[in-house]
């Protein structure tokens, strides 16, 4: 009992390095060179919405905001396109988050652990579609913590996906068109 419990402890610790780690190194990468990502985006022509996709995924991972490449994709290919890309790749990056959160749990034993959690914290109504939505609407990084927070929870995927898409295409609609309209102004 006492060497499993060891072993479970260290898989949880691995798992939160390599997860940090990825985070980090992308982030650097991503700072580092978006610029010369915008400038390829909008050289690849109608294929750098599919980039863009892979952008959001990799911003995803990061601490860096994706809102400027929805306002780019915007001014390139039009405010409807801006919002489908940026719905499509910030959602496909919430799921990145949640399969990490999901292995996280795992490795930790979470759901076995999380009624011990201080503060009522293990009575978090996180697989409520009310919290996952409500939650994703705190600025800054309440999206990729209701992503992980769903993993960690196990919160069953198809409840997940709706729950995602639903805040983060009425968000990359406001970001799409009011930039698109906003640009215009300017």
């Amino acid at each position: 009992m006492k060497a499993e419990s060891g072993a479970n402890r260290r898989k949880t610790i691995s798992m939160v390095i390599f997860s940090l780690l990825v985070m980090v190194v992308a982030t650097v990468l991503v700072a580092a060179d978006l610029e010369q990502i915008k400038a390829l985006i909008s050289r690849a022509g109608w294929w750098g919405v599919g980039l863009s996709v892979a952008v959001y995924v990799l911003l995803g991972l990061t601490l860096v905001p994706s809102e400027p490449l929805t306002l780019l994709i915007g001014a390139l290919f039009g405010p409807l396109a801006a919002m489908l890309t940026a719905g499509v790749g910030n959602t496909l990056a919430s799921v990145v988050v949640y399969y990490f959160g999901k292995k996280l749990g795992k490795a930790a034993n979470f759901v076995a652990r999380k009624e011990k959690l201080p503060l009522g914290l293990g009575k978090l109504p996180v697989d409520s579609p009310l919290f996952l939505i409500g939650a994703r609407l705190i600025p800054g990084y309440g999206s990729k913590a209701v992503s992980l927070l769903g993993g960690v929870y196990h919160v069953p995927l198809a409840r997940f996906l709706w729950t995602t898409a639903l805040p983060t295409f009425a968000g990359a609609s406001i970001t799409a068109f009011g930039g698109f309209e906003l640009g215009k102004l300017l």
